[in-house]
């Protein structure tokens, strides 16, 4: 007995069997390959000089009779693993070897054809046809132009999970120059508007920036000697003409945009205003003094309430997308969580082991809120305003100077000083979960201040090392949602751009 393997070239696998020799003497020295027809010395004799599909004889061989006991049937058969196997694509290219490729074409269609080919086959279409090995994976083939992807799955109804993979880039898309930027931790400088006009203070001075065409202004300058501009907000109209500006002669002025003029002055704190919140005619702003004023714009005695709930500057202030809440933070290591009726806060929590700046409440849980501790905390809190329970904490291992929600993903973008000065995106899971994405690098001092574009895809982030930086890594709204859409100015490269 002797082994054999003989290969079918055209379909790739084997046959693997043994030769056999008989039992029978008249038989002696054939051998019988079991499955496969061969010529045979007992042919008809009436078999004639011509050919057939037999041999040379016109009808088939007789067929031996083999005894079961002497003889066995059983095969070994192997059939490799295609799976590995791109045996679409080799149908592919074999189907479009004839004529087509031949026949001469112009040197321009070749080229879009060779274009085209690279962009769709992603760069397959000279391979191998059946290579013997597996295929390399496609996070592998798509080069390194983007140093993270984000998976997620959606649910539609019944139908089945599709999953989704967004690209993020870890380099800027645009950076403009921001001198004479106060490094003052305490401060709200940076408020981007409906209506696609970024607003930043520089000292003394507030500039706008339209982001549709690349336009740069200079709105206003204060009055007096070391009268800095300390916060901004635009109204929370969507028109979005009327500007909130906060000064550090404890003023606040009220600026219409389109007209270039100021409509309205107010007073009432006693140092300088850090931080500011719009509630449709309603406006919030806090104070060094400690305080926070409500003032209704419509009415001419504009102080309609004074909440007092902390002891040291109010660096933080946001009002829930509802309405219905107001958060606050202070330097005095303290989140207070007020309603729009009452004058005492529901909820006056003291978690916190540093000064409370970055509060951002979540667009899709109206009890959802984000909170971020200074340098001696760095920790991000995720809260119930309900209840006032904390959900969860996060350690960043850094100082915590703003946090901004996605305004249609489950996302969340912070911005850090000392010691990595770096923005991190995380992804919301649930329950108070978040998991980090990716961290994103560039700034060379602290990174104070963040606003995000109103088509929700791009964050701008201040720091003190004098630039702003528009980071393009949030995901596309919805069709239904894309009101807005930022149209990036084709004027200068990286770093040839100066707000001012």
């Amino acid at each position: 007995m002797s082994d054999f393997m003989e290969c079918d070239r055209e379909n790739d696998f084997y046959y693997i069997g043994r030769s056999i020799q008989s039992t029978n003497n008249s038989n002696a020295g054939s051998s019988v390959i079991p499955g496969i027809a061969t010529n045979s010395s007992h042919a008809s004799e009436a078999c004639k000089d011509r050919w057939s599909p037999y041999g040379l004889c016109s009808s088939p061989p007789a067929r031996r009779k083999v005894s079961p006991s002497t003889f066995s049937t059983a095969t070994d058969r192997f059939i490799p693993c295609r799976a590995p196997l791109d045996t679409k694509f080799s149908n592919f290219l074999l189907s479009n070897s004839g004529d087509v490729h031949d026949c001469e074409s112009s040197p321009s269609r070749q080229d879009y054809m060779n274009t085209l080919k690279q962009s769709v086959l992603e760069g397959q279409a000279d391979a191998m046809v059946l290579p013997l090995r597996p295929r390399e994976s496609a996070d592998q083939t798509r080069g390194d132009s983007y140093a993270c992807f984000l998976s997620s799955e959606s649910d539609h109804g019944s139908l089945k999970r599709r999953r989704t993979t967004r690209f993020i880039p870890k380099s800027p898309d645009k950076i403009l120059d921001a001198p004479d930027l106060v490094d003052d931790y305490y401060l709200n400088l940076l408020d981007w508007s409906k209506s696609n006009i970024l607003a930043v203070a520089l000292r003394q001075s507030v500039f706008l920036w339209n982001a549709s065409n690349g336009a740069a202004h200079k709105l206003m300058e204060t009055n007096g000697r070391g009268n800095i501009v300390t916060s901004l907000a635009w109204g929370d109209v969507p028109s979005g003409n009327t500007l909130a500006v906060g000064t550090h002669s404890a003023e606040v002025q009220l600026w219409d945009v389109t007209t270039g003029t100021m409509i309205r002055q107010m007073g009432g704190h006693r140092s300088r205003v850090s931080s500011m919140s719009w509630n449709g005619q309603i406006f919030s702003s806090g104070s060094r003094d400690s305080t926070i004023h409500n003032h209704d714009v419509r009415a001419r005695e504009h102080q309609v309430a004074e909440l007092i709930g902390h002891t040291q500057e109010v660096c933080g202030l946001k009002w829930s997308p509802q309405g219905t809440q107001l958060a606050s933070g202070g330097n005095d290591n303290i989140l207070n969580i007020w309603e729009s009726r009452r004058n005492q806060s529901r909820f006056s929590i003291a978690r916190h082991q540093a000064a409370v700046k970055a509060l951002a409440w979540c667009p899709f849980h109206s009890n959802l809120l984000a909170s971020g501790g200074g340098t001696a905390d760095r920790k991000i809190c995720l809260w119930n305003t309900s209840n006032g329970q904390c959900m969860n904490e996060v350690d960043t291992k850094s100082q915590v100077c703003a946090v901004q929600w996605s305004t249609h993903d489950r996302e969340l973008v912070s911005s850090h000083g000392f010691t990595h000065n770096q923005l991190i995106l995380w992804r919301y899971a649930g329950r108070g979960r978040v998991h980090k994405v990716v961290e994103l690098t560039g700034h060379q001092a602290r990174v104070l201040h963040m606003a995000q574009s109103p088509d929700g895809t791009t964050i701008v982030s201040a720091a003190a090392d004098e630039t702003l930086r528009f980071w393009r890594i949030l995901g596309s709204p919805t069709r239904s949602a894309a009101k807005l859409k930022m149209e990036h100015s084709s004027r200068g490269l990286l770093g040839a751009n100066c707000i001012r």
